[in-house]
């Protein structure tokens, strides 16, 4: 408590702690455990996009203040993306903004578009901050889960149309979508969108989409809300280039949207950070257009990674939902005797050498993901089979 007799930290945000991810990397440097948990890659991306960077800085691009919405380079090359792998057409100067980071995307679209008391149906589990974001907005946020089950006897999540119409009342303001979807590694399918679609004309709702998984999908097809009948003026479709170009700490995202949707979101967004990454936005213009071998050979690269992974899980007891895309693997721990994931994870560096992430921080009702770990493949091959190595030790236990 503070000397006025309030606690310093506002009600909207008192049931965020410090992130699960800051917790987990920070048990992993204490014990030098192998850092599964956090999903950031371990090896930097292509050196030309590197390079280009460099050069931007050296020639003073990007060293002050780049436009608010974003460089027109990027902005242009945004454009030309969507247009290139999913024949969506967009204005780069009224319909494409640049945010610091799909994170930020999120949270200006949220400030922009849900008033106090809006409901925002979010699928659970959920990106962390995700809730934070509703929080800040004054929405409250209804959770539709996605629920565990099994696709030809293989482990898989599923989406529940029915129970995401049942979540719609009349103050649903709109549905956060999250797909390819963390921590699930779940791709939506086609029919299932179309539902999602469908239900968002039938009771006139918006649609934030966070895609920025959409190259790293290795089971099925990326499908863009947007691209459906009836979503392109009521959707905002969030991506970013940190998952697809390995640079993640340069945190360049974008929105694209109708004009008004945009607008909206540009007008909360330019009182967060109100620009960033000014060097970066040159060289992530340059990665986007980069041929279609390139998103080919990470695709490939991290699906190799996920059946090493995915297997070497399996041999050591888990449960192992193999994700259609992300890099993130699901695991069931009940095999092994566990059932809390939180107290599996905080123990694992100790009894292993390996840190993952508990899945129960991304729900609402925490029950529903106890026994469900995480762990990250977006690392070096020899780094994925020391920790498998690590983790065949929990076998012995049995």
């Amino acid at each position: 408590m503070t000397a006025t007799g309030r606690p310093p930290l506002n009600r909207r945000l008192a049931e965020f702690g410090t992130t699960v991810f800051a917790e987990m990397s920070a048990l992993a440097t204490a014990t030098g455990a192998i850092n599964l948990g956090q999903g950031f890659p371990d090896t930097d991306g292509p050196e030309s996009v590197r390079e280009a960077a460099v050069q931007a800085l050296r020639d003073g691009r990007g060293n002050q203040y780049p436009p608010g919405p974003g460089i027109p380079e990027l902005r242009q090359a945004i454009a030309d993306h969507q247009r290139r792998f999913y024949d969506l057409s967009f204005d780069p100067d009224t319909e494409v903004l640049v945010t610091a980071g799909a994170t930020e995307a999120i949270a200006a679209a949220l400030l922009a578009l849900v008033e106090p008391g809006d409901e925002v149906i979010a699928l659970e589990p959920y990106y962390d901050s995700y809730a934070a974001c509703i929080a800040m907005a004054g929405g409250t946020r209804v959770p539709v889960t996605l629920h565990p089950g099994t696709d030809g006897g293989r482990p898989v999540y599923r989406l529940d149309p029915d129970e995401l119409r049942a979540a719609v009342t009349p103050r649903t303001r709109l549905i956060l979508l999250n797909t390819p979807h963390n921590p699930t590694g779940t791709v939506l399918t086609r029919e299932e969108l179309a539902a999602i679609a469908a239900l968002a004309v039938e009771r006139d709702l918006l649609v934030v989409t966070d895609e920025v998984y959409e190259h790293l999908v290795f089971d099925g097809e990326h499908v863009p809300v947007a691209s459906l009948p009836g979503m392109r003026g009521r959707t905002v479709t969030i991506s970013s280039a940190g998952k697809t170009f390995s640079f993640t700490g340069w945190k360049v995202g974008w929105v694209t949207g109708a004009p008004e949707l945009v607008a909206a979101v540009r007008s909360a967004k330019q009182y967060l950070t109100y620009v960033s990454a000014g060097p970066f936005q040159y060289a992530v213009a340059e990665a986007l257009a980069l041929p279609d071998e390139y998103y080919t050979a990470l695709r490939e690269d991290l699906r190799a990674k996920r059946d090493l992974l995915a297997a070497g899980l399996e041999a050591a007891g888990f449960t192992v939902y193999r994700p259609a895309g992300t890099y993130f693997v699901t695991t069931d721990i009940r095999p092994l005797g566990e059932k809390d994931g939180v107290a599996f994870c905080r123990a694992l560096p100790e009894r292993c050498g390996v840190v993952a992430v508990p899945n129960a921080v991304f729900y609402d009702r925490a029950e529903e993901g106890a026994h469900f770990v995480r762990f990250a493949f977006c690392k070096h091959t020899a780094k994925l089979r020391e920790a498998i190595e690590r983790l065949s030790g929990l076998r012995k236990h049995l």
